[in-house]
């Protein structure tokens, strides 16, 4: 028999016996650092801007002389000069005088704000009629408005994207510190399956597993190896097993995880190391193993491709962020539900949804219905100690 622990119970484990693992770093070019995670604090070196800048076109001035300015009494500066984008404003401007300017060009000594050309004249030669006035700093981006010298920009644990890479830019960082891509080892299990490219015949099913959790674990930052098809018997699952556990630092294993007569997988980890759990309180996903072997993180999952996709979402994916210090918590929207869920099972569960216009809808199946999951948007996560939810209840969905 299977003893049961809370969803939340299966989490604490993994963080008590996991957290001391170290994924080791490396150095990346800023060109291919997308996805990957921070292995350090990026501390600005510099401002960002270095300098006060215009944000329009227009004439660089003190505030104080456009006071009280209007369309029928404009101030009126006499122009001193040019700054164009990209030079260096060598010029100082005193009372009653004006600059022209470029979007992006260095604001002048003595200048605090910017007019927009649009609200001036400058059709009088060298005198510009300002007819609005701006306030201190107004149109101006000032030092390091973005970034400020010693700030820190992102912490340990951030994952580049297109994002993160404008602003490393900016700052001049071409090469950054990540973790290493956890290795994750997969080993799918069962005399039932065919490889991909077979020809289906009675009483077989293809290796979807393999796929699905290689697919997950790149997709959160990891390199897979997939070690095939192994029939059920006990030496070729304990060969497989010390294999992926030599050259991994995590192995899923699928299949053979229940308490039945040929399900081996418990027997094997609990023989070369440690089984933390056999069971969580999660549908689809009950039958679940996690251990350690060689100081690497074991996890049985069960063989039915979708409990086996969210044990890896919910466990694989956690362990995954604690040992790069990953800060994700997913994509997340509110919605309301579109109709009653029924869910009195004293197990967390998870179910596929369907966005509309309106709100949310479940999507039912068993746990083999692979289809679930290519036909939602995300899922929700009902608690265990919870009986349902009411059509109209606004809803945490997961987004995929």
């Amino acid at each position: 028999m299977l003893k049961v622990v809370s969803v939340q119970t299966a989490l604490e484990i993994i963080e008590d016996n996991f957290s001391d693992i170290r994924i080791p770093t490396e150095t990346v070019s800023l060109e291919n650092s997308l996805s990957r995670v921070l292995a350090e604090d990026i501390i600005s070196k510099e401002n960002i801007p270095a300098f006060d800048r215009s944000t329009v076109d227009g004439y660089a001035l003190k505030a104080s002389d456009t006071y009280g300015s209007s369309e029928s009494i404009p101030s009126q500066l006499d122009i001193v000069g040019e700054i164009l984008m990209g030079e260096k404003a060598e010029d100082v401007i005193s009372d009653g005088q004006c600059i022209k300017i470029s979007t992006g060009g260095m604001l002048p000594e003595g200048a605090d704000s910017v007019a927009m050309v649009e609200n001036t004249d400058s059709s009088f030669g060298d005198i510009c009629l300002v007819y609005k006035s701006v306030s201190p700093f107004e149109n101006v981006n000032r030092k390091g408005d973005d970034i400020k010298e010693s700030s820190l920009v992102f912490s340990k644990g951030r994952t580049i994207t297109s994002r993160e890479t404008g602003a490393l830019a900016a700052l001049g960082i071409n090469e950054v510190k990540v973790f290493r891509k956890p290795k994750v080892g997969i080993i799918s299990t069962g005399d039932e399956i065919v490889p991909v490219d077979s020809k289906l015949t009675f009483g077989k099913i293809r290796d979807i597993n393999s796929h699905i959790l290689s697919a997950l674990v790149k997709e959160n930052g990891c390199e897979s190896t997939v070690y095939g098809i192994v029939r059920d018997e006990y030496e070729d699952i304990l060969s497989a097993m010390k294999k992926a556990v030599s050259e991994n630092d995590i192995v899923l294993i699928s299949g053979g995880s229940s308490a039945g007569a040929r399900d081996m997988t418990v027997d094997i980890i609990s023989t070369l190391g440690e089984v933390y759990l056999h069971g969580i309180a999660m549908k689809p996903g009950k039958p679940t193993i996690v251990g350690k072997i060689d100081s690497k993180a074991v996890f049985g999952l069960p063989g039915h491709p979708t409990a086996g996709y969210f044990v890896a979402l919910r466990l694989v994916k956690s362990l995954v962020d604690l040992l790069m210090q990953r800060k994700d918590e997913g994509r997340k929207i509110k919605a309301k539900m579109l109709c009653n869920i029924s869910s009195n099972h004293g197990r967390e569960e998870i179910l596929c949804v369907k966005l509309t216009d309106s709100g949310a809808m479940p999507i039912y199946g068993k746990s083999g219905v692979i289809s679930l999951l290519s036909e939602s948007d995300g899922y929700i996560i009902i608690n265990r100690n919870c009986e349902g939810l009411k059509a109209g209840d606004e809803t945490e969905i997961y987004l995929f």
